[in-house]
């Protein structure tokens, strides 16, 4: 099973620093026995021309790519705490739409073969505000981030990059956040409970991408 990720750039230092952030992620999320190929591909555009090509030479493949804005409530009708009402939700619409990519569901592409941070991955590292704390040390700050108490996914991707940007604005030993230089690093120490707890659609992929995963071991 090859997992397509958009991030990482073009910069091959960066690709790996990709790889080695949803790597240790996904091991802390239950998968070290049952790992994915991780293929960083640096562009979303990339990382959905690279997963349908694979899908055309018959590979077991997935996406995930940021959804850049809020997804529509008809594309995850249901309740969002229930596996069953999650697995029918509708990420190749949401990215079809005029708003977002324009991107037609590959031949063949299930629903389930799609997956979506939503908005960036930048949301799933404000879940988990220990380890930011923890990991940016002296000067950091943390009431420029979102109320704990707002649902992360509601949370507009410009908010999240300012609320960061805010936070360790005074952080003398790591410095302010930089997307190529903190982002993976921190997504390797987060707590994929704590991102899964928060965002329905992370724990729609990790629940997706651990069943996939034993039905290739077996």
């Amino acid at each position: 099973m090859k997992l397509y990720v958009e991030g990482g750039g073009d910069a091959a230092i960066l690709k790996t620093a990709c790889r080695e952030g949803f790597s240790k992620f996904l091991e802390r999320a239950g998968l070290a026995a049952h790992m994915p190929r991780i293929v960083a591909c640096g562009s979303r555009q990339n990382a959905f021309d690279s997963f349908s090509t694979a899908l055309r030479c018959g590979e077991r493949a997935l996406l995930l790519v940021d959804s850049e804005a809020p997804v529509a409530f008809a594309n995850q009708l249901g309740d969002a705490s229930k596996a069953e009402d999650r697995a029918q939700w509708l990420p190749w619409q949401h990215l079809r739409q005029p708003q977002g990519d324009g991107w037609l569901k590959p031949e063949n592409a299930e629903d389930l073969q799609c997956h979506l941070m939503v908005q960036c991955m930048e949301s799933w590292l404000l879940v988990d505000r220990t380890t930011l704390k923890a990991f940016f040390g002296q000067g950091f700050k943390e009431n420029p981030l979102p109320a704990a108490t707002n649902p992360i996914e509601r949370v507009a991707k410009a908010q999240v990059y300012a609320s960061l940007d805010n936070a360790t604005r005074a952080c003398k030993t790591k410095g302010q956040y930089g997307k190529g230089e903190h982002s993976f690093k921190l997504l390797a120490l987060t707590d994929p409970v704590k991102v899964c707890e928060a965002s329905p659609w992370a724990k729609r992929f990790v629940e997706t991408l651990q069943a996939r995963m034993e039905q290739t071991e077996h």
